[in-house]
């Protein structure tokens, strides 16, 4: 088991000890998830994922709007059930077939008419869209129609240094000539596939997993082998260490910060121990990584800040901190710079000019870190107020993880739920949601939902995700 991982096992087994030896008795109240986290010095998400593993053990359970107490269940659970090893199921590669769902989903969230909780996008009144336009303006009167030949890939110098010293703030050495400019972080991850891997290779993913990292390895013809992403640690180093022994992955994509669709945050340590266990099999990383800037707390480092021999494509982009729309990714590539940009001219030769420009202008004139402090500001009271509302309207026995980051929340219902019929109901009702099974190269997570707390959180928010709880209820009863 690895370091990382024992984190939140090591503070499950402490608690299990002090209640098998009875220092915490039945019934009394154990700590809160914010007071364990501040006392232990612990992310909150360890420590939540500490207490699902003592609930899912019988050591405590949950009070509904109280928090979390003592139970005497455990005592009633063979000990051997307890204490046996977890076995993971074995790994098995898949053919990805899910573009068809996930296109059914996608287009029925495009209605402005539909509350948006299953959208993949914040609220484009967030940005600086005005200032942007000027810049945008600027950029079209002052370019230089050489420009049209010096910006081709890899890109805009002015803005591939703007990038690279933005990424000596998260401790990563990033060089400006290894930094791609792209047409948005989607076309750079799928740039990063095509130049390392072949039809029939494996390719190690999240599990859930982006479903357009499922769709850009379906297109490949590539095959996926998935990686338990635990809610609070992120993907699981020592499962793809186990995978890694036995298949011949050619490369792993993974989104290590602020996870789409859990919210997960990898721990610094368990990146380091990621890019060494990569490095030790000859392996490349794909690290997706649009929500980084969206952090609520410390700026946490990205898996490149551990990369010492050019194995992390670090992929990245402004359309979800700063400018949707405009269409300007990049990919710091390392030792694969060279052919990423070959496979950039073949694919689309060249990402808009002057939308690099504009972004250039307005990354020198300053504000940027303003505009970002702002944002973060703004994701973190909309989460607590969609947490604040899954807890009035949703009944109980359903699961949220509250990540450090992003605009996301990845629900668990109960066992029977079924979220693709959850999701036809509630466009029926008005709104949106993500069903679980489009983030699966095996549509798995069935009972879960991802739901988006990036905009306003008005009172039509909070009405669908009453209408959300009413589904789940009426669900509940027909299946009793």
């Amino acid at each position: 088991m690895s370091p990382t991982r024992s984190l939140y096992r090591q503070l499950a087994d402490d608690f299990a000890t002090s209640i098998r030896g009875g220092t915490l008795k039945a019934g009394e109240r154990v700590p809160s998830v914010r007071e364990l986290s501040r006392d232990r010095g612990l992310s909150l998400a360890t420590v939540v994922h500490a207490y699902e593993v003592l609930e899912a053990e019988g050591f405590i359970e949950t009070r509904p709007r109280s928090g979390f107490y003592v139970s005497g269940a455990w005592q009633t659970t063979p000990r051997a059930a307890r204490e046996a090893p977890v076995r993971p199921r074995e790994p098995r590669t898949t053919r990805v077939d899910v573009s068809e769902l996930v296109f059914q989903v996608l287009e029925s969230v495009r209605d402005r008419e539909v509350v948006p909780l299953g959208s993949a996008f914040p609220s484009p009144v967030l940005f600086p869209l005005a200032r942007l336009a000027r810049c945008l303006s600027t950029a079209a009167r002052q370019m230089n129609p050489w420009s049209t030949l010096d910006d081709l890939p890899p890109g805009s110098a002015e803005l591939r240094n703007q990038i690279a010293r933005r990424y000596l703030r998260s401790g990563a050495r990033v060089s400006p000539e290894e930094i791609v400019i792209t047409s948005g972080a989607l076309e750079g991850l799928n740039l990063s596939l095509q130049v390392l891997t072949r039809p029939g290779d494996i390719v190690a993913i999240e599990s859930p997993a982006f479903y357009g990292c499922l769709q850009a390895i379906e297109a490949l013809r590539l095959r996926a082998i998935e990686i338990p992403t635990l809610p609070g640690e992120g993907a699981d180093v020592a499962a793809l260490a186990r995978i890694l022994r036995k298949h011949p992955v050619r490369a792993c994509w993974l989104m290590t910060q602020f996870q789409n669709p859990r919210g997960a945050l990898m721990p610094e340590e368990a990146k380091k121990e990621l890019v060494a266990l990569l490095e030790k099999h000859d392996t490349a990383l794909i690290e997706d990584d649009v929500y980084a800037e969206l952090y609520f707390g410390r700026r946490p480092k990205p898996a490149k800040a551990f990369d010492r021999n050019g194995r992390v494509l670090h992929c990245s982009s402004f359309a979800k901190c700063l400018a949707p729309g405009y269409r300007v990714g990049w990919v710091a590539a390392g030792r694969f710079a060279t052919a990423l940009q070959r496979r950039k001219i073949m694919s689309s030769l060249s990402t808009s000019i002057p939308a690099q420009d504009a972004i250039a202008i307005y990354l020198r004139e300053g504000g940027y870190e303003r505009h970002l402090a702002g944002l973060r500001r703004t994701f973190a009271s909309q989460q607590a107020a969609a947490l604040a509302s899954l807890t009035r309207h949703l009944p109980p026995g359903f699961r949220v993880i509250r990540p450090e980051g992003g605009y996301f929340l990845w629900i668990e219902l109960p066992a029977g739920h079924d979220a693709i019929d959850i999701h036809a109901k509630a466009l029926e009702q008005g709104f949106s949601i993500a069903p679980g099974p489009i983030f699966s190269a095996q549509r798995q997570f069935r009972n879960c939902l991802r739901l988006n707390y990036g905009h306003e959180w008005s009172a039509a928010f909070d009405a669908a995700v009453r209408r959300l709880g009413e589904i789940v209820r009426t669900a509940a009863r027909a299946a009793a």
